[in-house]
């Protein structure tokens, strides 16, 4: 018997198939962080949209400033009036047409280290925060561990930005995630996700495959040379190979009835997608992948997901427990990055702007309105009125 795919007299032998798609390996996926961005947040749909509700929200959230003080002498001045205003409109103000707390908030998640450098205006004083791209930012620690400086490359220029100039005042702000192994460098999102954005990655590769192989796992065609014990001669097994490629493969051409002849018999040779199971396999890497960025599966629009009663309360749950110290976490940076000339200044995020938290604050106001014990200043107080 023999094998459809091998010549039975002559000719060169059937081209290897390759063992991954993109230079991988099938079973591997990237290791350093611009492949995996590539693989990740350019390619893979879920990553990119968890990425892109939790950053743009963070960008989109409202901010609140405590002024602090003008000056770093002695005895600092109040802050002027309107000081707060532009703070906010520093923070606010697009680093490269983009949203500052936005890029930062993607940098944390991806790469788990936010770079912001300081540019002084004429006077002085900040007039811009730019976000550095992080993985062409590396620190330079000093004899004691410390960071002494940040080397900024990008291609072959190298620019060196200490880490406090002569009046103590930082170069750069440095915002980083939470890294066990590190002192200096934090650790993101997509490290821990790659494996899951590999596996949704391959699984639609191979639906892909699928489909442009007549929607149907590959197999063989088999002839049976019967008692006369012929084979198929180098014409009939091309001809037989143009018209197979010509009439029975790619989509258009799923479930078209294949008909066979003279000895000719279809072998199955894979596995069915039933029992591979990449619908479930897809769908539970993808959750693993929004598990990954604490977004809530639900809203990606993943189905099976029955962990929040309702969209609204998954909403929410983004809001808290993800967007919200994020963003906390990226205010302090900045803010204790300007407090070299705004000493006391903070930031945060107002908690009562945000539309998303609009029933947690109904709850507390209810609860407040209803304690009968409390003075009007005491319950005042404790809504954050003053």
């Amino acid at each position: 018997m023999k094998w459809f795919g091998r010549k039975s007299g002559g000719g060169s032998a059937r081209p290897a198939l390759t063992r991954g798609f993109g230079g991988l390996v099938q079973g591997d996926w990237p290791r350093g962080y611009e492949s995996q961005v590539r693989s990740g947040y350019c390619e893979n749909a879920v990553a990119q949209r968890a990425v892109r509700l939790v950053s743009e929200g963070a960008g989109a959230a409202p901010i609140t400033v405590e002024p602090g003080e003008v000056g770093t002498g002695p005895t600092p001045n109040p802050s002027p009036e309107g000081e707060g205003d532009r703070i906010v409109a520093l923070v606010t103000a697009p680093s490269a047409g983009q949203s500052l707390v936005e890029t930062v908030a993607a940098q944390l998640l991806l790469h788990g280290n936010a770079f912001v450098q300081v540019l002084l205006d004429a006077k002085g004083e900040p007039g811009e925060l730019f976000a550095l791209r992080p993985e062409r930012v590396s620190i330079e620690a000093d004899a004691r561990g410390w960071p002494a400086a940040y080397v900024y490359r990008a291609g072959e220029a190298k620019t060196r930005v200490p880490a406090r100039d002569g009046m103590g005042r930082p170069g750069l702000v440095h915002i980083k995630a939470m890294h066990p192994l590190d002192d200096h460098y934090g650790l993101g999102s997509l490290g821990a996700a790659a494996g899951a954005i590999a596996i949704h990655n391959a699984a639609t590769r191979w639906n892909k495959a699928l489909l442009d192989n007549a929607a149907r796992p590959s197999g063989a065609l088999s002839y049976d040379p019967g008692k006369d014990g012929g084979a198929l001669s180098g014409e009939q097994f091309d001809r037989l190979r143009e018209e197979l490629e010509a009439s029975f493969s790619g989509a258009a051409n799923a479930g078209r009835p294949l008909l066979l002849e003279g000895g000719l018999r279809w072998q199955a040779m894979s596995l069915t997608p039933a029992d591979m199971d990449f619908v479930g396999l897809k769908a539970a890497a993808a959750r693993e992948i929004a598990l990954a960025f604490g977004v809530p599966p639900m809203l990606l629009g993943l189905p099976g997901d029955a962990t929040y009663a309702n969209y609204r309360e998954a909403n929410r749950a983004l809001w808290r427990l993800t967007i919200l110290p994020l963003a906390e976490k990226i205010l302090g940076g900045i803010a204790r990055g300007l407090s070299a000339w705004r000493p006391g200044v903070g930031l945060r995020v107002d908690v009562d702007r945000v539309p998303a938290m609009s029933e947690d604050r109904e709850r507390l106001w209810k609860q407040v309105g209803a304690a009968d014990f409390l003075s009007d200043e005491e319950k005042r107080a404790m809504v954050g009125i003053a």
